[in-house]
């Protein structure tokens, strides 16, 4: 009896003592990571941008590193991954450790289109990252080759419903936001035009201004300097408000009310950064948009600045999901 008394009550203490080694662990464990939290960043950040260098979102990307980098007090590197239509980056970023030393340039492309278009999805758009910040919105635009008689949106639905089929449009290539401008164009127009897609937004515009073909959607900063030179007329930006830099040019809401479409640019990083890391980078984040210099460079490239929580971020990402779930569906848009 002693013995069995002895052994449940050994038994008992090293039960007691193990679980309190292992809270103490945990203790430490909590300890360490709160403690990583508290001096973020104490090294470089490298900020993935899923696309070339000297695109849109690249050049967002750099003005916003090297500002937000100054309010850190760390240098903030930007990292091109291009391929996949961005997959590659962002899912190097979901991969990463969520410490909040590797973050990511998003897209509508990273975060909304390409999970609705691929077959095989390497990451998952909202379980996979931490949203930080939405930065800017850059609007696209519908753009006409000069000799096409029309002069408003209204005119060019009227003759692309007077001659169904005549005529076709641009992009920069399948399954692109500006592919889907077009796809949602006609779906809340009743029209039709075939789709051209092309390897990128030059060969395109080349075409357009050569009259190969009438009618393309694009980024508005890359049209915008043929739009000034006449060799494109501008119908309509796909913002719900107009453009700063092009305050003449009507929304193509004006004309198809609800019609909204935008290319836009947000910090993410993956998921399970602790929460602290995440409000350290959006308040920097937050704060390099406000800067007069930001300002004025993102009126430069026709990006309207945004800021946002990352509360916001997120159902922003949820909000864009919904609206082009039924678009690519319609369209049948799928890809390897």
């Amino acid at each position: 009896m002693k013995r069995s008394a002895l052994t449940r009550r050994t038994a008992l203490r090293l039960s007691v003592a193990l679980a309190g080694s292992a809270l103490s662990l945990m203790s430490l464990g909590l300890s360490a990571t709160g403690a990583a939290a508290q001096s973020f960043p104490d090294q470089t950040i490298t900020l993935v941008v899923p696309f070339a260098a000297g695109g849109s979102t690249d050049v967002v990307g750099r003005v916003v590193a090297q500002k937000m980098g100054d309010i850190l007090g760390q240098q903030i590197v930007v990292e091109n991954v291009a391929g996949a239509g961005g997959n590659l980056g962002a899912d190097r970023v979901a991969r990463a450790e969520p410490d909040g030393y590797t973050i990511l340039m998003g897209t509508v492309a990273t975060h909304a289109l390409n999970p609705l278009i691929l077959k095989q999805k390497p990451y998952d758009p909202e379980r996979d990252f931490a949203p930080v910040s939405l930065l800017v919105i850059v609007p696209n635009v519908l753009v006409i080759n000069p000799k096409l008689p029309v002069n408003t949106v209204a005119e060019l639905v009227e003759l692309l419903k007077k001659e169904p089929e005549k005529y076709s449009y641009a992009s920069s290539g399948n399954g692109t936001p500006l592919h889907l401008s077009g796809e949602l164009f006609k779906a809340m127009t009743g029209v039709k035009m075939e789709h051209v897609p092309y390897k990128g937004a030059g060969p395109a515009l080349n075409d357009l201004i050569g009259n190969q073909i009438s009618i393309m959607f694009d980024n508005l900063p890359s049209s915008s300097p043929h739009i000034k030179a006449g060799t494109l007329k501008a119908l309509g930006v796909t913002t719900a408000e107009r453009a700063a830099s092009f305050p003449d040019v009507p929304t193509i809401a004006e004309t198809v009310p609800g019609y909204e479409t935008y290319t836009w640019n947000a910090l993410f990083a993956p998921a399970g950064t602790p929460p602290e890391v995440v409000a350290k980078l959006n308040d920097a984040a937050n704060k390099a948009l406000q800067d007069p210099a930001v300002v004025a460079r993102m009126k430069d490239f026709s990006a309207k600045i945004v800021g946002s929580t990352p509360e916001e971020l997120g159902k922003h990402v949820t909000a864009e999901l919904a609206k082009w779930t039924p678009v690519v569906k319609n369209a049948n848009i799928q890809m390897d």
